[in-house]
């Protein structure tokens, strides 16, 4: 029945075949060469591999190979240049091969989902036509910072994975409106998300968050998933807390910071020539009180935020977002609702 399909498209010049859920074990018998269709869907079936016949369908710009038996990316899918869309979903691959990530970029579909994926390598960011990537269900313990270079990524689904962080470098990609990183093992988010300026949906549920970073409640979300973390709660109790002495190596941070801040300074132009002294110093806070910079905030400190009057969020929940303090004496300041954070034993 399929090679009479195959025959059928052959003759007709069809531009798109479907051999889907016909329990195939290989593809393409005796030679046969489809130059002209753009769409192929072979998926639900028992494949393991492609035959290397299938790189003279240069034109093809769909293919989808989901729900097979396939161990590894398939080597002949380096040679598809014109590939837009490829779905691997259900297969039992375990690596991703970096000649072929480095070779389709023309992508701006990948779908992983439910493989035994440990490791992103580098080369993902070959990918840089890539809008909506899905790698769900699977055992990634990291994501590269060059994930950060695939700049036009629309869509992310890293969900059920094993999580623990996600790269700084993920701010970068501006365009994105929809991530998922949901049921891995995430304790914080780092700071800087308001580089996520187009983000409309969230999904971090079910993962070890106790707080949302600085100034997350100015991300313009339509929808936000958080359930299942383990969330900072709001219960008021009075403590008395001396003025803390900060160290050396603070208070000359602050120092240099404000002469920093003054690009024409003599100290703001002599730490671009010492880059370790740059990166430390470029990763300094504000205090959201007296507004000074510092590197080290003085206590983990939150404000509760409402979903429903501060984001616009039809939820009626408040959720901790941290704020950064630089010293008890802008703490104890009346006129703010800032809440410092403590461990009570049970």
């Amino acid at each position: 029945m399929a090679n009479n399909l195959v025959i059928r498209a052959l003759r007709a010049k069809a531009k798109s075949l479907n051999l889907s859920s016909r329990n195939l074990k290989e593809l393409f018998k005796d030679g046969v060469k489809l130059p002209q269709v753009l769409e192929l869907h072979v998926n639900n079936n028992l494949l393991r591999t492609l035959p290397v016949e299938l790189q003279c369908m240069w034109q093809l710009t769909v293919l989808n190979l989901g729900n097979n038996t396939f161990e590894e990316m398939p080597e002949v899918l380096k040679n598809l240049h014109s590939l837009k869309k490829l779905y691997l979903f259900g297969n039992q691959i375990s690596t991703l091969n970096v000649e072929v990530l480095e070779s389709l970029s023309n992508l701006v579909l990948l779908n992983l989902n439910h493989n035994k994926i440990k490791l992103i390598p580098p080369a993902i960011k070959s990918l840089s036509n890539l809008e909506r990537f899905s790698i769900a269900d699977n055992q990634l313990e990291e994501i590269p910072a060059e994930f950060g270079l695939v700049s036009k990524l629309t869509e992310i689904n890293l969900s059920r994975n094993k999580l623990s962080e996600i790269p700084q470098e993920l701010y970068k990609l501006i365009h994105l409106r929809k991530l998922s990183l949901a049921r891995n093992s995430l304790k914080q988010l780092p700071e800087g998300i308001n580089g996520w300026k187009n983000l409309k949906t969230l999904d971090v549920a079910g993962n070890h968050l106790s707080m949302f970073p600085v100034n997350f409640h100015l991300l313009e979300l339509e929808e936000l998933y958080f359930e299942g973390n383990d969330l900072v709660q709001l219960k008021l109790f009075t403590s008395c807390k001396k003025e803390e002495v900060l160290p050396l190596k603070e208070l000359a941070a602050r120092v240099i910071l404000k002469e920093h801040l003054n690009k024409s300074s003599v100290v703001s132009r002599a730490s671009l020539l010492l880059p370790d002294v740059h990166a430390m110093i470029s990763r300094f806070g504000r205090c959201a009180v007296c507004f000074e910079p510092f590197l080290t905030p003085w206590v983990e400190c939150v404000q509760f935020i409402s979903l429903r009057k501060d984001m616009g969020i039809k939820n009626s929940k408040n959720i901790p977002v941290r704020v950064l303090l630089c010293s008890s004496s802008c703490f104890n300041k009346s006129g703010h609702s800032y809440y410092s954070v403590v461990k009570v034993k049970p």
